[in-house]
């Protein structure tokens, strides 16, 4: 049987969480023969794992994949060290998959997408959430023309609480110069994919993001988005860090009915008559076309993270299809940094991204980000370690 061999670049809890499904044969086909981090503590405690005797262990991500060791890496440091790992990654020849987001900025991100096409590698994002049996129906009924053309969506997913102690935990975590912005960047990616993966990209934004709203950090907490499609729709997205207890309530409306997926359930409502046509024909005044309510039925699955794992080796090996081909991040990370940027400027932008403009932007902020000594991320971090200087 073929094998993949995986090198994972940042060993912070996700990198720790891939290599123990890697090692716990989660993934077939697939072996880990590198990792690399900056912290020697972390290289150490990957070298303690049973199964890890003899890894190769490299202080930086380059080193690791000029060295010849691995077929494929997982890249799982923070933001703004995606790209470039990805991009030299695909210039020696190596398969990528990348944890989320892509990058901090499209402009990276696309570079980094024209690399990925250079090489003939296969390039992978980790949004696992795709793999959600709910969103995976949800995404199949919209698709379909079942309930017709998209009216309206609206996501409120404010149940991302974090403490204070969560931002302090890490020199880089919630600065310009270090993480690149806040809930958009490091809680909502999965959300922003998945919102475009069902619904489509709209064509305009407006966006409200408060910085440092509930907690003493630079980035933003809170957010509420106003989006409009080139169809007439209109779709608003509110997320925040503060809220507790949080809501997580994905509604879509359409002509002909309804779907909201909450508490892990995916509810559809179907008109007996289109709205469009109803109002049209309707003589009665007060009314509303009779309607039916159902629970959604599913496959059940949901593989998450080891399902992406999975998918990879097989394209890798196999030519078989992505999860989330990588190229697609782009997407979500157009509508976070269209976010910032329309609340930067305070008004309407519309897609595409003036993605000089942003970046300008972004390396003010960056400029002038503020320098934290505290650097106790061994525990809540979730990416490698990082040097605490913009890469932009």
């Amino acid at each position: 049987m073929a094998v993949l061999r995986m090198g994972v670049i940042g060993v912070g809890n996700m990198g720790t969480s891939h290599i123990r499904w890697i090692l716990d044969g989660d993934v077939p086909g697939m072996e880990l023969v590198a990792v690399a981090d900056q912290k020697q503590s972390r290289l150490d405690h990957v070298r303690a794992l049973p199964g890890c005797e003899g890894i190769a262990c490299f202080a930086e991500g380059t080193e690791l994949i000029d060295s010849g060791t691995a077929d494929a890496v997982l890249i799982a440091t923070p933001h703004y060290d995606h790209p470039p790992l990805a991009i030299r990654a695909f210039e020696r020849g190596l398969h990528v998959l990348c944890e989320k987001p892509a990058g901090v900025y499209t402009k990276a991100v696309r570079e980094m997408n024209q690399a990925a096409a250079r090489s003939g590698k296969r390039f992978g994002m980790m949004f696992n959430q795709r793999t959600n049996a709910l969103y995976r129906k949800m995404r199949e009924i919209i698709v379909s023309g079942e309930l017709g053309e998209i009216k309206r969506t609206n996501w409120l997913v404010t149940d991302w609480y974090r403490s204070q102690s969560y931002y302090d935990s890490g020199a880089w975590r919630a600065t310009w110069a270090g993480e690149g912005g806040g809930v958009l960047l490091n809680q909502c990616p999965h959300n922003l994919d998945l919102w475009q993966w069902i619904c489509g990209m709209p064509v305009s934004i407006r966006a409200f993001c408060r910085e440092g709203a509930w907690h003493d950090i630079e980035v933003e907490d809170d957010v509420t988005c106003y989006a409009t499609y080139a169809n007439g729709a209109t779709g608003v997205f509110i997320t925040s860090t503060g809220d507790t207890p949080g809501t997580d309530r994905f509604e879509v409306l359409m002509d002909k009915g309804k779907l909201v997926a909450e508490n892990g359930v995916l509810t559809m409502t179907k008109l007996a008559m289109g709205e469009k046509e109803f109002s049209a024909t309707y003589t009665g005044g007060f009314g509303e076309p009779e309607r039916t309510v159902s629970v959604v039925e599913t496959d059940g699955q949901n593989l998450q993270h080891v399902g992406v794992l999975r998918a990879f080796v097989d394209a890798a090996l196999n030519g078989g299809p992505l999860v989330a081909p990588g190229e697609e991040g782009l997407f979500g990370l157009t509508l976070s940094n269209a976010m910032h940027l329309s609340s930067w400027l305070d008004k309407t932008v519309t897609l595409p991204l003036d993605e000089d403009l942003f970046l300008r932007l972004l390396k003010e902020r960056a400029a002038t980000s503020r320098h934290k000594t505290s650097d106790n991320d061994v525990v809540l971090n979730t990416e490698g370690s990082y040097h605490a200087s913009a890469r932009i």
